[in-house]
């Protein structure tokens, strides 16, 4: 249960990214409003946390074994080797699905048409990072500082994932030398109410002994349906 706090992609049903799809989101020249977030649950949880995590350590190898039976990101199904009772698991699920979205910085987004069917989401402060990607729709790819984002499967989210129920598509680029194995990531989408776009990128290196050297993420929710101008 401790790992499905942190971040992460979802597996995803392949099909090319056009201009229009884009349109679904952002109108090309116009800027909306959006927020980078992290997703909160309640304090209380934590006492329900500490027990699994407890439970994990007791029994390691069965801890890792029974997390394969959830999808990334989805609490983990009851078992009472998890530390907690069927009523404590009740009430871990009733916490865990009142979790927030809280805005940590207010940004804009502007879908710029580069020409030759290349588009660039142009996001304004801390969304830096995003902007400095490319996508070329005749490849279905993005290309950053770093290399080529490829299309991997689409995102059909569960509702108890960490971001809620939601469809997208995403894209990675991976590479690996004698000093670093670097990861990066970026998604678009929409949630299953249509009520909110959602942007999710990350750029992660590892290096040779398994230590997280560095790591970038962000989810930018925003209005996919109104424009504003700037």
């Amino acid at each position: 249960m401790i790992r499905y706090i942190t971040f992460f992609f979802f597996a995803l049903l392949p099909a090319a990214l056009s201009a229009n799809e884009l349109a679904d989101f952002l109108t090309a020249k116009k800027t909306v409003k959006g927020d980078i977030v992290t997703v909160v649950p309640p304090e209380e949880i934590h006492n329900y946390l500490k027990k699994v995590d407890e439970a994990s350590r007791k029994d390691p190898a069965w801890f890792e074994e029974h997390s394969k039976k959830a999808r990334p990101g989805v609490p983990l199904p009851y078992d009472p080797k998890l530390g907690l009772s069927e009523a404590e698991y009740a009430e871990y699920l009733k916490l865990w699905d009142s979790r927030k979205f809280v805005s940590q910085a207010k940004v804009t987004i502007m879908l710029n048409d580069l020409g030759e069917d290349v588009w660039q989401l142009s996001v304004s402060g801390p969304g830096m990072p995003i902007r400095l990607l490319r996508y070329n729709a005749k490849d279905d790819a993005w290309k950053s500082s770093n290399g080529a984002l490829k299309r991997i499967k689409d995102i059909n989210a569960d509702e108890r994932s960490i971001l809620g129920g939601w469809r997208g598509k995403e894209w990675k680029m991976e590479k690996e030398d004698t000093f670093v194995k670097a990861k990066e990531n970026i998604a678009i989408g929409r949630d299953t109410k249509g009520k909110y776009g959602l942007i999710v990128y990350r750029y992660q290196e590892v290096d040779g002994a398994g230590r997280r050297v560095f790591d970038e993420s962000m989810v930018i929710r925003f209005n996919p349906v109104k424009a504003e101008k700037k």
